[in-house]
């Protein structure tokens, strides 16, 4: 390997730690503000929407909201069985049980 490659790397190498490194002492000096760990809770949630939404109402790459989007219809009924069930794995499970039978019996 070129010794120029070798210390690109291990620049950048030193670069992720350092500013890694930095803002892990620092905020076990002084702590997150209140507001920020208000914030920070409802990030999974925030990213978790923001990633199966599209998918939902995009299934062929434009906005379907009708009775023929089966994956709009899956995800709604899989959404009100995680609201009032609260498992995980039972939630999942139900997801993948809905689309495969809508699928199936093409509603």
């Amino acid at each position: 390997m070129r010794s120029e490659i070798l210390l690109i790397i291990l620049g950048m190498a030193a670069v992720t730690f350092l500013t890694r490194f930095g803002a892990v002492a620092l905020l076990k000096q002084t702590g997150l503000p209140t507001w920020f760990e208000r914030w920070f809770k409802h990030l999974p949630t925030a990213v978790l929407t923001a990633l199966i939404v599209p998918g939902l109402i995009l299934p062929q790459g434009w906005i379907d909201l009708s009775l023929h989007n089966h994956y709009l219809l899956a995800g709604i009924l899989t959404a009100i069985a995680a609201y009032l069930g609260r498992n995980a794995m039972l939630t999942m499970g139900l997801g993948l049980i809905s689309i495969l039978s809508l699928r199936w019996l093409g509603i």
